[in-house]
C-alpha cells in the first residue's frame, strides 16, 4: 500500500510527456526481462555430461560396501535434467526397465468365476442321467462278481 501511494504520488507530480515517458522505459524493461528469460536455455548438456556417472548408477540410490547412497542429483534437478533432454529430442537412458503390470485382478474369486460355476453346473446336469446309469451299472457289476467269487 505505501510504495503503491509513493509511486502515485511520484507520477501524479510528473506532466503528462514524462508519464508517457516513464509507462514506456516501463515498458520496454519489461519486454528486456521477458526477452532474457525467454533466451534462457537450460544447461541440460553440461549437466548431462557432469552427472552421466550418478545418473547410470540408479533412480533413487545404490548400495555400496553395504551401505546405501543417495544419488549425488536430487530427484528434482535430476527430474528437470530428464524433461529437457527428452524435449530437445534426445534418448533418456536412465530409467530402470519397466516392470511388468499387474494381472492380479481385484475382488472376490468367487464372484468372478460364478458364471462358469453355472455353467459348468448346467452342463453336468445334462450328463447327470447317464452317469447315473453307468453308476447302477458298476455297481451291478460289482455285486455280480461279488456273487461269483461266493459260489
Amino acid at each position: 500500500m505505501l510504495m503503491e501511494s509513493l509511486m502515485q504520488s511520484i507520477i501524479g507530480s510528473w506532466n503528462a510527456e514524462e508519464r508517457t515517458f516513464g509507462r514506456l522505459m516501463a515498458g520496454k524493461a519489461a519486454k528486456s526481462v521477458v526477452k532474457a528469460v525467454g533466451d534462457y536455455q537450460y544447461p541440460w548438456r553440461e549437466k548431462l555430461v557432469k552427472y552421466k556417472n550418478e545418473l547410470s548408477k540408479g533412480v533413487w540410490g545404490y548400495w555400496e560396501l553395504g551401505a546405501w547412497k543417495p544419488l549425488g542429483i536430487s530427484a528434482r534437478h535430476r527430474a528437470r535434467l530428464r524433461k529437457e533432454v527428452l524435449l530437445a529430442g534426445e534418448d533418456w537412458s536412465y530409467d530402470p526397465e519397466r516392470k511388468e503390470m499387474r494381472t492380479k485382478r481385484k475382488g472376490h474369486k468367487c464372484d468372478r468365476i460364478a458364471a462358469e460355476k453355472r455353467a459348468n453346473t448346467a452342463r453336468l446336469m445334462q450328463e447327470m442321467p447317464q452317469m447315473l446309469l453307468d453308476y447302477k451299472k458298476r455297481k451291478w457289476e460289482k455285486k455280480m462278481k461279488e456273487e461269483d467269487k461266493s459260489k
